[in-house]
């Protein structure tokens, strides 16, 4: 039995070598640069006691994210490597829930910064929106609450599913992400499946309408300033932000279809496209906090310094 198990275990394929490479690269590099959010953030805290909105969004946002990628970087490399550790319980069970919770609030929190900036940066004279603009730093304590909640009621319920026999089951575990491995369930947890699609789906509009209306007032006021003549260092603001949200409103599609197509492909081993789409939600995490940073100031001056200066003493050795 264990000759089988170490055989097993060995049995490597060159397409899980590669996509073990791919993955421990793009997770370790997006945690370094979540890392990086978080002590930034973490020090400004120490120094002011205090937190606006938007740093309190990055903070949750890039802990979410780092620990995330640290979750699934090692239930993933377990899966292909070493397969037979997930069948203790409740390692998958464990496993599968704080993954899941770590996903949602991701998505939840890069939601909120979506909405904070578009109500915030947007100018629009409706009085609900307004009201939104005088109101929302108050909101935003709520907003995170919920996401937390939301996301932990999804954990909640995937640690309920894991716990079912056909979790247990050797044949249904396999090596993958959890959701690839209760694809295969019965129709009775359609219900289960409902409530995380219907998270993804509520996210994604949420992004999609601020992102939209916020290009259109950028837009606008940029057209405003040239027809005044007025190019100024606002102008040029206007231009970056709008480059920044509408990259990160492309990913966020991207994104958004690929957790789509891994219900699609999730018994498809070796495809293309699974290998194209596991690729991509493991450089969401790390490219759109990249994005996030060279979008704000403060990140933007303490990393630029920070490999100036690590380049200056390379080129001393």
């Amino acid at each position: 039995m264990e000759a089988c198990h170490s055989q097993e275990q060995f049995n490597i394929t060159s397409y899980d070598a590669t996509a073990v490479a791919v993955v421990t690269l793009e997770a370790f590099a997006g945690m370094w640069i979540n890392a990086f959010i978080v002590s930034v953030i973490c020090m400004a805290w120490v120094k002011k006691k205090t937190l606006n909105s938007n740093e309190k969004i990055l903070l949750l946002l890039g802990s979410s994210r780092f620990w995330y990628l640290c979750i699934s970087w090692v239930y993933f490399f377990l899966s292909i490597i070493y397969p037979h550790f997930l069948y203790v319980q409740p390692t998958l069970q464990l496993a599968a829930s704080i993954q899941s919770f770590l996903s949602y609030s991701s998505l939840w929190f890069s939601a909120c910064l979506c909405v904070f900036y578009c109500i915030k940066i947007a100018n629009f004279r409706n009085s609900f929106f307004i009201y939104l603009k005088v109101k929302i730093d108050r909101m935003v304590p709520w907003f995170l609450l919920g996401s937390v909640l939301f996301s932990l009621v999804i954990g909640i319920i995937v640690y309920d599913i894991a716990n079912k026999p056909h979790c247990n089951n050797r044949n249904s575990t396999g090596r993958g992400n959890f959701w690839k491995a209760s694809i295969k369930m019965d129709k009775h947890f359609f219900p289960s499946f409902f409530i995380a699609g219907f998270g993804y789906a509520v996210s994604f509009m949420a992004v999609t309408f601020s992102a939209l209306l916020l290009l259109f007032s950028l837009w606008r006021h940029k057209r405003n300033m040239q027809t005044n003549s007025m190019k100024d260092l606002s102008m040029d603001a206007h231009i970056k932000a709008m480059k920044s949200i509408l990259s990160f409103f492309v990913m966020y599609c991207i994104n958004f279809a690929s957790l789509i197509l891994t219900l699609v492909y999730a018994t498809r081993k070796g495809n293309p496209v699974t290998f194209l789409i596991l690729v991509f939600q493991y450089a969401f995490p790390g490219a759109h906090s990249l994005i996030l940073i060279f979008g704000n100031p403060k990140l933007e001056k303490t990393l630029l310094r920070i490999l100036l200066s690590v380049t200056f003493k390379a080129c001393m050795r």
